[in-house]
């Protein structure tokens, strides 16, 4: 079994992973303070794995989860964790007040390299619903924006683990993920969209 070191520092997203990749990888979580550059979520986490893979000189996992607001033309995309650090769920609610519009999506982007000088592979997944939008918060979550990104009348922190994982972004990448590793994790890897 493959051992490959997950970049975290929340021990909430170390549980998922290793409930979705259960025997199939060897998980271990390091958390690093990494300058993130600033760009598209796919150069976000190109170069996130690239800066982890040399610093830890091995495999690793990165990840970066994007929150896209359609009034706000696609903000806060990538920077979403900056945002609410900023201002708290409270504040992106008030973003959209002025909008009529307050439909979002869910972005999550994962990399994997296999080493220093590894070409990362890029996994990016997309809540699978178009119909997501920004509410008050609604319940608790260990995962930024979860609590006033809602679906169907519940937000994403209200949901059930099984609801949740039916629609999620991220459980798809690391489903995909998990295949890809039980496969021999041989050739290109890429998925774009929702699947």
């Amino acid at each position: 079994m493959p051992e490959i070191v997950f970049i975290t520092g929340n021990p909430h997203k170390v549980l998922e992973v290793k409930s979705v990749l259960g025997d199939s990888v060897c998980i271990r979580p390091v958390a690093l303070e990494m300058r993130e550059i600033q760009g598209t979520s796919e150069e976000i986490v190109r170069d996130k794995c690239r800066t982890a893979a040399e610093i830890i000189g091995g495999p690793v996992l990165v990840e970066d989860s994007a929150l896209e607001m359609h009034a706000l033309n696609r903000l806060q995309g990538p920077y979403v964790k900056a945002f609410v650090g900023a201002t708290g769920n409270l504040g992106l609610c008030r973003l959209l007040e002025p909008y009529e519009n307050k439909a979002a999506e869910a972005v999550c982007m994962l990399g994997y390299s296999a080493g220093p000088g590894s070409e990362p592979v890029l996994l990016q997944g997309r809540l699978l619903t178009s119909q997501g939008q920004i509410v008050s918060a609604k319940g608790i979550s260990s995962f930024g924006w979860e609590s006033i990104f809602e679906f169907e009348s519940e937000t994403l922190a209200e949901m059930d683990v099984q609801k949740k994982n039916r629609l999620s972004h991220w459980f798809r990448d690391l489903s995909k993920f998990r295949e890809w590793v039980q496969a021999g994790g041989s050739g290109s890897y890429s998925c774009s969209g929702s699947s």
